[in-house]
């Protein structure tokens, strides 16, 4: 493959094994009521505060997706970058996020297939008191987008 063709998806060249990047975001009340609006997930662990205080959680968690989207924004705003979707994902859940929690989302590159412009990102999202809530993978595709 020639190297013109190899950096249609990454202008700057493609990541580089080891590369990480991240990004933070305060999870505010609201952001259930918004996920719910997208979802239809009206589970009462996130919208009962009786039903949440005797589960296991003891208090109102956040939707998953509310939890796993600071991932979206890494890999579409800095690694790989914009134009990169999910091809696949699997994701461990492994602590609750409650609203006021600040949440890091994290991505390392793992491997960069030479043939197309896909990576395999380790994953995690951290807690502000350095729980990890979320680990595991991601395959991603980028694409060219105009303007990037």
């Amino acid at each position: 493959m020639t190297a013109d063709r190899k950096n249609i998806a990454w202008p700057g060249g493609a990541p580089r094994v080891g590369q990480t990047a991240e990004r933070s975001r305060l999870v505010k009340p609201e952001y259930i009521r918004l996920f719910t609006e997208i979802s239809g997930d009206r589970n009462p662990l996130h919208y009962d505060e009786a039903a949440a205080a005797a589960s296991r959680f003891g208090e109102i968690v956040v939707q998953g997706g509310v939890t796993s989207s600071i991932l979206n924004a890494v890999v579409a705003e800095d690694l790989p970058g914009p134009g990169t979707v999910f091809l696949h994902v699997d994701w461990k859940f492994t602590a609750p996020v409650r609203p006021g929690d600040t949440i890091t989302g994290r991505v390392e590159v793992r491997e960069v297939r030479e043939d197309k412009p896909i990576t395999t990102l380790a994953t995690t999202v951290t807690r502000q008191d350095g729980t990890v809530v979320l680990e595991g993978t991601a395959v991603c595709y980028t694409m060219t987008v105009s303007g990037s």
